[in-house]
């Protein structure tokens, strides 16, 4: 676990504490001695932390630094689902119906590649190239991890094929992996009315399977699967809704 996933979480865990003893943030950092804005910034996992005043800071919250580090330190990934698929799985439409039933942000990484790229993503393929817009993406991924635990994420789909990011979402997520049929992943392509990156390819059909097959092993590497062909999106939800709540009831987390 890195640097920057160990204070993050740690900063969660101080605000829990400081929450559940009734405090704000004024009052902590009186009681800890410490200035407001440090006890900010190490809720927010910013704070490069002493162990003096990360022990201050754990007393005036009435936890004790043992208390703090008795659950190993890892991030929530069960509060992060990050969805994977090739384009036309579902992605976005099913991502929305699932934040909006788990009360939590959506996010669709490639809209964030397009802020930081000030330009719209085919833009960024004819104009930069594939690995101008992956290189792009992992630092969208890093922001989007930066900004909680809590999320919704729908992912490009190509994702898989960059071993490094796809291991820093595996790391950090829960991941899903919308699966669909080739028929269906190009007739909602198509409806959408974007068939990049198979413009102009009279066999972009077959491509796509081609793709698709290539890509199924390093999909199957999410942490569990849910069929979308022929289902509507509220048996999706409701599936993946389901084994979440399965899975947090097996490792003793809240659902």
């Amino acid at each position: 676990m890195d640097r920057k996933s160990i204070l993050t979480e740690l900063g969660r865990r101080l605000r829990d504490s400081r929450r559940k003893a009734g405090l704000t943030l004024t009052e902590l950092s009186s009681r800890a001695g410490v200035s407001r804005r440090y006890a900010t910034e190490a809720e927010a996992g910013r704070a490069n932390l002493s162990v003096l005043k990360l022990m201050r800071l754990a007393r005036a919250s009435g936890v004790s630094l043992a208390e703090l580090f008795a659950v190993p330190l890892q991030t929530r990934k069960g509060e992060r689902i990050a969805l994977l698929g090739l384009r036309g799985a579902g992605k976005s439409t099913v991502g929305r119906a699932l934040a909006l039933r788990l009360e939590v942000p959506f996010v669709e990484l490639d809209e964030r590649v397009e802020q930081l790229a000030g330009m719209s993503l085919g833009t960024v393929f004819d104009l930069q190239g594939e690995e101008s817009y992956h290189r792009l993406e992992a630092e969208a991924l890093e922001r989007v991890l930066s900004e909680g635990d809590r999320v919704v994420l729908a992912t490009g789909g190509s994702i898989v094929t960059r071993s490094r990011a796809f291991e820093r979402l595996r790391e950090a997520c829960r991941t899903v992996w919308l699966m669909a049929d080739p028929e269906d992943h190009f007739r909602r392509v198509v409806e959408q009315g974007d068939r990049r990156p198979m413009a102009e390819r009279p066999r972009a059909k077959a491509e796509l399977a081609a793709i698709l097959a290539e890509r199924k092993p390093l999909y199957a590497q999410s942490d569990f699967q849910v069929q979308t062909s022929g289902r509507t999106v509220d048996e999706v939800v409701a599936e993946i809704a389901a084994r979440l709540e399965e899975d947090a009831a097996q490792n003793g987390q809240p659902g």
